[in-house]
């Protein structure tokens, strides 16, 4: 999976929009139309407005299985903070979802908190609390990072206390709480449903970024697509 460096998360950040444009349609000669139709159709779904937040997940087959949730639901952020355990996503559970998410690593979660509060998100921890927003009434008209934390213990009592909100999934049953990589994956239900069908939400992502998002897709199919891309970079600026 594309690992993003929080001070270049844009692979193409020196390239100007009509730059992009122009990439875009020469790097698309090196694949199948099919493969253009799909980034096509499926990078106008994409969103930052929801993202993923994973706290010392340990178990590979959880990793992978909320990765495969965020590209099925098109969220295309997650944040880990990597506090014991190292983040290794098992390639058989993500079924290549590993290709099209994104994801960032942090020291701390005080380090991801300072991040996502100054691009402007509310950061939402997921926990099983009684007194807790249910997550079909949680408020998405800003853009909201959705806090998990490991399978045993949960989130850490920094990762609590520095969340804006607290938000829970409903249960009826005698366990007291979901497999986290389910939990994930009924969370990015409700928030994504509910986004897209609110017209007053700014979910989708911007002309700039979308060409962005293409690019960095392209450079997953072709054979060594980032050399290949920085000589029609060269070709373009001639």
């Amino acid at each position: 999976m594309p690992e993003r460096f929080i001070d270049k998360t844009d692979l193409f950040y020196d390239c100007t929009t009509e730059e992009k444009k122009q990439l875009y349609e020469e790097l698309s000669t090196f694949m199948s139309d099919n493969k253009r139709q799909l980034f096509d159709r499926l990078a106008p779904m994409r969103t930052r407005h929801i993202a993923v937040v994973l706290e010392d997940i340990y178990q590979s087959h959880n990793a992978s299985a909320v990765l495969r949730s965020c590209d099925c639901f098109g969220v295309q952020d997650v944040h880990v903070v990597e506090n014991r355990n190292a983040f290794n996503p098992a390639g058989d559970v993500a079924v290549g979802s590993s290709k099209w998410v994104d994801y960032y690593k942090h020291a701390t979660i005080g380090d991801t908190y300072r991040h996502l509060h100054d691009k402007g998100y509310r950061i939402v921890a997921t926990l099983p609390h009684e007194k807790d927003t249910l997550i079909g009434d949680l408020d998405l008209s800003q853009p909201t990072a959705l806090v998990f934390g490991t399978e045993l213990t949960g989130l850490t009592s920094e990762a609590v206390a520095g969340a804006d909100a607290y938000v829970k999934i409903p249960m009826y049953g005698f366990t007291e709480s979901f497999n986290i990589s389910v939990s994930a994956a009924l969370c990015l239900f409700s928030t994504t449903e509910r986004m897209r069908s609110n017209p007053t939400i700014p979910w989708q992502l911007s002309e700039d970024e979308l060409l962005s998002l293409k690019l960095s897709w392209c450079l997953q199919v072709i054979r060594d697509g980032e050399k290949v891309a920085a000589q029609l970079c060269q070709n373009i600026r001639k």
